[in-house]
């Protein structure tokens, strides 16, 4: 018996799937725990509607994340910091500080934990990379200056 899975079932697939049961799995376990419903036509056509909606969605991710790459490639955000006689920066310039000031800058709120970036403890210019989607990096440059 063909059926759709409401939820994960171990041994038997992922939420959403369509999978092969024998007919007793499914009326003695699948269905009195509201784990799967039987694959007719309009779970089917629900299912399919369901998946491509989804995709669309994910492609709406993936669009919006290169056009905001599109926006930061490039682009150097100034931090000011103060310093030592020797030139080295008191602390260190963090991903918190950068995402806040790219807000401020472009109004584009980026999350810091995407952040790659090297140690900043000095004045100088670093590259920083965004990763803002599976496969959609931006670069940028950060200048500290004093």
């Amino acid at each position: 018996m063909k059926v759709i899975l409401l939820a994960d079932v171990k041994g038997k697939g992922k939420k959403g799937e369509l999978c092969n049961v024998s007919d007793g799995y499914a009326r003695n376990f699948l269905f009195p725990k509201n784990l799967a419903i039987e694959a007719d036509s309009a779970a089917m056509s629900e299912l399919k509607s369901r998946n491509e909606a989804t995709a669309h969605h994910k492609q709406e991710e993936l669009d919006a994340a290169k056009a905001t790459a599109e926006k930061l490639n490039g682009k150097t955000v100034t931090m000011s910091a103060k310093a030592g006689s020797n030139g080295k920066l008191f602390g260190s310039i963090t991903s918190k500080e950068i995402a806040s000031q790219i807000e401020k800058d472009f109004g584009i709120k980026v999350d810091k934990k995407k952040m790659n970036v090297a140690d900043i403890k000095n004045f100088g210019e670093y590259t920083a990379e965004i990763k803002l989607h599976i496969g959609v990096v931006a670069k940028i440059t950060v200048k500290v200056t004093e």
